[in-house]
């Protein structure tokens, strides 16, 4: 892992490309109650299966007890390997596993930490695993350490920032690349700008015969030319 420092729960780590991202670890409540959904599946599959199979006597009870073994090892292998990391149990609690690099999970390490359940369960119900999840900060149980995975809150979709509803106008002059992202950035932030200071900016490049209020709405009107942003309510 490129960082084991843990405040508040969020694990920082740093990408290839040197952008800070920060993982919500999931506690032990979180994870119990995944898996306890995820236990619920897999007992009313099997109920299902058995009532199912019973009717072809001694091959139905052979493909019963195959699909049991199925269920039992291979289900949350499949589902963290096809579901973005994520059993309908940890789907349903927001959760997903990782590696410890933040990276998608491999087939490797999904079927390592997924076989040292066993592990997890010694003594008797699950108690290696709850003791090693309460005595780490990042709450990993044995297969976790073993395989080298975090369990996380999925993080949050960011909402794209909108820019202020002005009718679009296009440079005089043509921008360069950075110039027109400086204009883009400052209509995207200028609703968390106070007054004075998004006049303060918009003084830089905005024309000095243009009385200050009209120059913040001045350099908003170009970004909305820039980004094509249609204003039609207006």
């Amino acid at each position: 892992m490129n960082s084991t420092r843990l405040i508040d729960n969020h694990l920082p780590f740093e990408t290839p490309e040197g952008v800070v991202l920060q993982l919500e670890v999931a506690g032990l409540v979180a994870r119990s109650l995944a898996f306890t959904i995820d236990l619920a599946v897999r007992l009313g599959l099997m109920v299902a299966l058995s009532l199912l199979l019973s009717q072809f006597g001694g091959l139905g009870q052979g493909i019963m007890l195959l699909a049991w073994f199925v269920l039992e090892w291979f289900y949350p292998v499949l589902f963290e390997l096809l579901n973005h990391g994520a059993t309908p149990g940890k789907k349903a609690m927001g959760l997903r596993v990782v590696m410890g690099n933040g990276a998608t999970i491999s087939a490797s390490a999904s079927l390592v930490r997924n076989l040292l359940r066993t592990a997890d369960f010694l003594p008797f119900l699950w108690l290696s695993g709850i003791v090693c999840m309460l005595l780490r900060t990042d709450s990993r149980r044995l297969g976790d350490l073993v395989a080298d995975t975090l369990v996380i809150y999925k993080p949050a979709a960011e909402k794209a920032p909108e820019l202020p509803k002005r009718r679009p106008l296009m440079p005089k002059k043509p921008l360069n690349v950075e110039e027109q992202r400086a204009l883009v950035a400052f209509a995207e932030r200028s609703h968390l700008l106070s007054q004075e200071r998004c006049q303060e900016l918009a003084a830089i490049v905005a024309p000095d015969d243009m009385p200050p209020p009209q120059r913040v709405e001045y350099l908003q009107q170009l970004a909305a030319g820039l980004t094509g942003y249609q204003v039609t309510r207006l």
